[in-house]
């Protein structure tokens, strides 16, 4: 099966896009109108009031389409980039719509996010880069956020029908905008420039310590992937969210490994193909099963990492470590760092 076609609707680390805009959509939106109307307040995060300091408008934001400029403080926001929701509860706001990320709910499941969202729920508006534009429009948001995200041009053409839309970074390839530059978009659109950057820079200070107290993972390799059927596994890119996260402890990719994924996000690849993965640090993604699986695969045992023990396996859930790996958000991040720095340490 060629790459980009298998379905993967139960898993979190794999981001294949699969675009449908429904044609029924356009005629819904052209009596719901745009986004500049009062639309109404969406309920604030925990802790914190629901919009921006009205001196911050209006706000420009540059993307992958152009730029959007925001009039005033957003109200009711939408997120359907699979992870943008953590950044926007972490700056106070709570999305009224968001995705699902392979069939699971984006609120009340993950340990770095669940206390935010609290029990208000956002409405659930499509799965991954699959937008259902009826239920956004008749949430009447006056934002909406597409950061890490696929979204084509013809979506971002219907979605902006129905509001201020701020699409995927400029200049980065689809996923693989930093965590950085998706949060600064993030905060920019919420006129919250200042929270942002206090955020971030706490994140900073978090990798600069383990790089301080690991400074022998400078420059060693790692490689990123995912079982996912027997002989089957994924490679994820050197800018993928999940090796961007290693790669801010010191670790950084060999040049065969860049080669191999080229632009694209992630990789499918043969066990005959394992040499790809080779490196000083090999980590897995996935469930017991699929551990089990590559574990058992004679041509992995022959593979070096393995045989020295310099690879490790990573569950999606209980604990949700890959999950919050996949994430990689202002959120998810020190969560993530608290869990895999230890077993880093414990590899030799």
């Amino acid at each position: 099966m060629p790459f980009g076609t298998r379905p993967a609707p139960s898993r979190f680390g794999r981001l294949l896009p699969r675009v449908a805009v429904a044609a029924a959509a356009a005629l819904a939106l052209t009596a719901c109108g745009g986004g500049d109307s009062d639309t109404g307040k969406a309920a604030p995060a925990k802790g914190g009031e629901s919009g921006a300091a009205a001196g911050a408008f209006p706000v420009t934001v540059e993307h992958k389409y152009g730029s959007t400029t925001i009039d005033a403080a957003p109200k009711k926001v939408v997120t359907l980039g699979l992870s943008d929701q953590d950044a926007v509860l972490a700056l106070g706001i709570k999305p009224v719509g968001s995705v699902d990320w392979f069939k699971e709910q984006p609120y009340g499941k993950w340990s770095w996010s669940k206390d935010l969202w609290g029990s208000t729920p956002p409405q659930v508006v499509g799965e991954r880069d699959e937008y259902n534009m009826e239920k956004i429009a008749a949430l009447k948001p006056d934002l909406i956020i597409a950061q890490y995200s696929g979204m084509k041009k013809e979506q971002y053409d219907t979605l902006s029908k129905i509001a201020k839309v701020v699409a995927q970074p400029k200049g980065s390839e689809d996923y693989q905008a930093t965590w950085q530059v998706m949060t600064k978009q993030i905060g920019k659109a919420l006129g919250k420039d200042a929270e942002t950057d206090k955020l971030i820079a706490g994140i900073d200070a978090r990798f600069k310590a383990v790089r301080d107290k690991h400074p022998e993972w400078k420059d060693k390799t790692v490689t990123v992937g995912e079982p996912y059927e027997p002989g089957k596994f994924s490679a994820f890119s050197p800018k993928d969210p999940k090796v961007i996260f290693l790669s801010e402890m010191g670790f950084t990719t060999s040049e065969a490994y860049r080669t191999a994924l080229g632009k694209e996000n992630v990789a499918d690849l043969s066990s005959e193909r394992l040499d790809v993965m080779e490196a000083d640090r090999t980590v897995w993604l996935g469930t017991a099963d699929t551990e089990a699986a590559m574990k058992a695969d004679p041509l992995y045992q022959k593979t070096k990492v393995h045989q020295e023990k310099r690879d490790l396996f990573l569950p999606y859930e209980t604990p949700d470590i890959g999950a919050a790996l996949s994430f990689n958000t202002v959120l998810s991040i020190p969560y993530a760092i608290d869990q895999v720095v230890p077993k880093l340490e414990a590899i030799k």
